[in-house]
């Protein structure tokens, strides 16, 4: 497919009416995409083919991938199935990961002395996490539960607390748990709606989260670039009149 009639768009499936795709979205707009950003959580369709998509990310949320009882839940494990046989670069964040592992037969819970990432953690290269990782990083978290890795899946970058930390499945589906898209604003919004969260183990301080920011988020940032010029196909982002 050439690049003029390859598709512009990236799906972003979001979880709540509020959710932003922070950073992760302007990034990919500069990079000449168009957002289709949906809430199956309130009632937005999932596209039944990934042919109109260039790519497509599941972001965060609340919730938690084993809830089965939920239609969207259900019905975004169901999209991994699409994804994964259409070979449409794939980006799960934190819950999006954790639905990829379970659509995979992976367990998905929570840490066993209930430890929670809530704030700035160290991540750690595997052997074969180059060229996405190159060295330890700082990167901010949130969230109770981890994944264990799928069956044939990749392992990347690894925590201490939740060991799982970015996988890749086939040739372009990736899993993340931690939260590159998220903007300063951002980062205060869920500190101050959330703070009952920070007391619980593991979790930082809204203060130590803030001074985190300021130490790594540069290098975050910069993994992003680093990720996107690897995951995008170079020739959907390239301008007609370079063609």
């Amino acid at each position: 497919m050439s690049s003029e009639n390859s598709p512009k768009k990236v799906l972003i499936v979001m979880h709540q009416a509020t959710s932003d795709p922070g950073r992760v979205g302007e990034v990919i707009r500069t990079r000449g995409f168009e957002l289709d950003l949906r809430i199956p959580a309130i009632g937005d369709p999932l596209p039944a083919t990934m042919d109109d998509h260039a790519a497509a990310i599941i972001l965060g949320g609340p919730m938690s991938a084993n809830d089965d009882h939920e239609d969207y839940i259900r019905a975004e494990t169901k999209l991994i199935d699409v994804i994964l046989r259409s070979e449409t670069p794939y980006l799960g964040i934190c819950l999006g990961a954790q639905i990829m592992a379970r659509a995979l037969g992976a367990k998905v819970c929570e840490h066993h002395e209930g430890y929670r990432e809530i704030g700035y953690y160290l991540l750690t290269p595997t052997e074969v996490g180059s060229p996405l990782f190159t060295e330890p990083m700082q990167a901010y978290q949130w969230h109770r539960e981890g994944f264990d890795l799928p069956t044939g899946a990749t392992l990347l970058a690894q925590g201490e607390l939740f060991p799982n930390q970015a996988c890749r499945v086939g040739k372009n589906a990736y899993g993340i748990q931690f939260h590159p898209e998220v903007t300063e604003a951002m980062n205060r919004r869920w500190a101050t709606k959330a703070a009952h969260m920070l007391s619980d183990p593991g979790a930082q301080s809204a203060e130590a989260q803030f001074n985190g920011r300021r130490l790594h988020d540069t290098g975050l940032r910069a993994w992003l670039d680093n990720f996107l010029d690897h995951w995008l196909p170079v020739q959907a982002s390239v301008s007609n009149d370079t063609l």
